[in-house]
């Protein structure tokens, strides 16, 4: 009987060549839809991967349609330093398997506002703990942790989030601390954030405008 011969992630031999297989494959997909102008366009807008193919979202996403949906090949993916890989990680990745700790981690691990956007949208803001996230993220000192937060926290109110008297006075002080902040892509993301919440109803609108006016941005 053949012995079955795991590595130190307890995955089997046969696990392994598999899923490295599914990697080979993703690759050869992108290469044969690559986009060398847009590409190098990105590249000389910082986007600086060790591989970027220059892929659109739409393609990317018919793509992540066509592949397996499992935390073993997101995780794959999100290894590697291809532009690509990365995002399509978030669209493969079960959100009911991600554990908060780990979510913190692909946070952590992120460099660029693109990942981070497509990131909130086809992951975050699906996971069962998201509305925790956002408290603690846009309570962080770490730029890109804030970043998401602003991001998850409009699209968590798209969905119909309602805070509490408590949790939207936080958000307000958070709010009028990022806006006053001299980081413009973190304030723009707090700003679409506070308009997603204006538009919860009338008494949120006031407090919004309120806002907007005492910080300069109305």
């Amino acid at each position: 009987m053949k012995e079955e011969i795991s590595d130190c992630s307890g995955r089997p031999a046969d696990d392994r060549e598999t899923l490295a297989a599914q990697v080979r494959d993703v690759k050869r997909r992108l290469r044969g839809v690559m986009n060398g102008i847009v590409s190098t366009s990105m590249r000389e807008k910082g986007l600086t991967y060790k591989v970027n193919f220059g892929v659109d979202l739409p393609r990317l996403g018919e793509l992540a349609e066509e592949l397996p949906h499992t935390a073993t090949l997101a995780s794959a993916l999100r290894h590697e330093d291809i532009r690509e890989c990365r995002l399509l990680a978030a669209m493969l990745q079960p959100a009911n398997e991600l554990l908060p700790e780990v979510a913190d981690i692909w946070v952590e691990q992120m460099r660029f506002t693109e990942e981070a956007e497509c990131t909130v949208f086809y992951l975050f803001r699906h996971l069962p703990y998201a509305s925790q996230k956002v408290f603690e993220w846009i309570a962080r000192e770490e730029s890109m942790f804030r970043l998401c937060g602003w991001l998850l926290l409009a699209r968590l109110f798209m969905q119909g989030l309602r805070p509490s008297a408590r949790d939207a006075e936080e958000v307000k002080d958070q709010l009028a601390a990022e806006l006053a902040g001299n980081e413009p892509a973190l304030k723009l993301a707090a700003r679409k954030a506070l308009l997603k919440y204006m538009n919860l109803g009338p008494e949120e609108e006031a407090q919004g405008e309120r806002l907007l006016s005492s910080s300069g941005q109305a």
